[in-house]
């Protein structure tokens, strides 16, 4: 097996599309399930570069009904990974080392959801922070030497303030 290259990309305008298209096919292989499907991380951020793989978050009402719908994922090239660190997560990754997408399972209110969708939409209406996360992220991957672990801990304190700030700035509007 090849090692994973982490890769950070120009933005491409054809990642809104590719998540719409995967949406469908998730949708209909859930399509017993009441669920959201929500397109986050970089690739949902118009401008943004990014590791080219669609992030998805799915929000269901219960994890009981979703467990027993997970081979429809499968059936898609879906790998099961269950929580994979994050305790209340089902996470799934498609592609290999090559990954094209990877898809988060939350039940409707984790605090997960609100913080995925939270820093996406802070990222979206303030251009100047996605400027400077992607100089972030381009940093980050010229020193992380292809660890994921490291990629993702050189980018944790940028993510961590911002965030902080996407979600207190949702708590105001509420």
């Amino acid at each position: 097996m090849s090692k994973r290259i982490i890769q950070v990309v120009p933005y491409d305008s054809a990642w809104p599309q590719q998540f719409k298209c995967e949406a469908e096919n998730l949708s209909r292989a859930l399509s017993n399930i009441s669920c959201n499907i929500e397109h986050i991380g970089s690739t949902s951020v118009p401008g943004l570069a990014a590791k080219p793989i669609i992030d998805i978050l799915i929000s269901v009402n219960c994890f009981k009904v979703f467990d027993l719908q997970q081979s429809n994922l499968v059936s898609l090239g879906y790998e099961a990974k269950g929580e994979f660190g994050i305790a209340g997560r089902r996470y799934f990754q498609k592609g290999g080392n090559q990954r094209t997408h990877h898809v988060h399972v939350y039940q409707k209110g984790n605090e997960h959801v609100i913080r995925h969708i939270a820093f996406r939409d802070y990222l979206i209406a303030n251009t100047d922070i996605a400027v400077a996360y992607q100089k972030v992220k381009l940093s980050a991957v010229q020193l992380c030497n292809n660890d994921s672990e490291q990629y993702q801990a050189l980018k944790n304190d940028f993510i961590r303030h911002h965030q902080s700030k996407a979600l207190r700035s949702i708590k105001r509007t509420c």
